[in-house]
């Protein structure tokens, strides 16, 4: 039987530093104490547990070799710290202290795993005068360290992990029903990606035959035209919130408005009470296609077409969510549903989904991550192609994704909406009060 390896005490390190992670989510958002412990466990605990379970022997590395060392353990804690995110985001679960949570029991069951020595000790011979000239090649430089050259691979694969947009299905069947598309020689011409069109240079893509303009508001008057947008959602009594997502605000007129050209959202940390009795700490605005009260008829519905705005989102991102979709008209809200764009306590990354329920009754996702750009400088323009055989997005004016599976593509007249929630999955931090979204103009093109 071999031998295990003694315990000592900072084998456990890593996981109380999880549990310590998991603790600081108790801290306001802002604090640093909560940053420091957070970022230092997910870059160095998850990996050392992994480490320190694969070594041989409990041997201290010197030299060289603790660089190494040291730089394994951050690719992997990286790794698993993607992965983690990644898995939860996907099956609509994602949350900063979920993610800790799992990493955190993670990293206890690498750290309780039991150690054993091997059988036929390893050791390395003693040479007192070793002759270093032979550690180097022949132009003089040092050699090459291939454990930093894995080091760096691996590090290069967690990153591109975390960057390439993911598709899925929780329907049931085999594979995934999605087709993610490169960019198309059919749309548009535009700049490279991540460089915004001009504001109002709009056009839809060159594919399935000539398009003629249904909806268009490029928002030039002095206040919002009401025959085209109300301010809530169908169901709203006063205002309106989406409680499903248990966001902090609670919408109303007053922060929507239109001036200079542009529409404009802002939240405001300030307490309202809602229709339903509850008091939101934000209060915030949003614009929709749909009905003034619950048996009023919408105001614009669409199926099919081609559905674009060019809009500026909030550099204060933490704790926001700003949004332009596309929701059923008959259901008042459920699935299916079209994301246009979302960007979800980011203004780096904008979010491309579509939720659809299966025939079994299962929910199916496709999403898309574009990104990294940054959409709070200027405007960008974001359009998706919705036709009965694929959904295609555009981001100024170039496609960066498909889905091709007509089973899952909505067939239902859908209301525009375009929204800046706050408090989805984090709340703002401490010292933000006030923030906007403005958007330059919104179109749809019917064939």
């Amino acid at each position: 039987m071999t031998p295990a390896r003694p315990w000592t005490p900072y084998r456990l390190l890593p996981a109380l530093g999880g549990w310590c992670a998991l603790a600081a989510q108790l801290l306001p958002v802002g604090v640093p104490l909560r940053a420091v412990v957070v970022g230092a466990f997910l870059l160095a605990g998850p990996g050392a547990a992994a480490v320190d379970l694969a070594r041989p022997l409990p041997v201290p590395v010197r030299g060289p070799d603790r660089l190494s060392a040291a730089g394994l353990v951050v690719a992997l804690s990286v790794a698993f710290a993607v992965l983690t995110a990644e898995a939860l985001f996907f099956t609509g679960s994602f949350g900063a202290a979920r993610a800790v949570l799992v990493l955190a029991v993670l990293t206890t069951v690498l750290t309780l795993l039991p150690r054993h020595l091997p059988r036929r000790p390893l050791h390395r011979p003693h040479l007192p005068h070793r002759d270093r000239s032979r550690d180097r090649r022949p132009d003089g430089r040092p050699p090459v360290r291939w454990r930093l050259l894995t080091v760096a691979t691996v590090l290069a694969l967690s990153a591109a992990c975390g960057a390439t947009g993911s598709i899925g299905s929780t329907g049931s069947g085999g594979g995934s029903v999605f087709d993610p598309s490169a960019p198309s020689a059919s749309a548009p011409a535009a700049a490279s990606p991540g460089t915004p069109l001009p504001v109002g240079a709009d056009q839809p893509p060159s594919t399935g035959g000539p398009w003629h303009s249904v909806f268009r508001d490029d928002f030039n008057g002095s206040g919002l035209d009401h025959g085209s947008w109300a301010t809530c959602y169908d169901w709203n009594d006063g205002g309106c919130t989406n409680a499903g997502n248990q966001e902090d605000q609670w919408y109303l007129p007053g922060q929507v408005s239109v001036a200079d050209g542009k529409l404009t959202l802002t939240a405001e940390r300030k307490a309202t009470t809602g229709s339903d009795g509850k008091t939101y700490p934000w209060t915030s605005g949003m614009v929709s296609t749909g009905r003034d009260q619950w048996d009023g008829t919408p105001r614009k519905t669409f199926t099919y077409g081609y559905f674009a705005a060019a809009i500026k989102t909030t550099g204060q991102a933490a704790g926001m969510f700003p949004a332009f979709w596309l929701l059923p008209a008959g259901t008042r809200g459920g699935l299916p549903e079209l994301d246009i764009a979302e960007f979800i306590n980011t203004d780096q990354y904008a979010d491309l989904n579509l939720h659809a329920e299966a025939p079994d009754g299962t929910n199916i996702d496709a999403h898309y991550s574009h990104g990294p750009a940054d959409f709070s400088s200027g405007y960008h323009v974001f359009g998706i192609d919705w036709e009965p055989d694929a959904v295609t997005w555009y981001v100024d004016g170039v496609q960066v994704f498909q889905v091709t599976d007509p089973s899952v593509i909505p067939t239902v007249p859908m209301e525009v909406i375009l929204d800046l929630a706050v408090g989805y999955h984090q709340s703002p931090p401490a010292g933000v009060d006030r923030t906007q979204v403005d958007v330059d103009w919104v179109g749809v093109w019917q064939h």
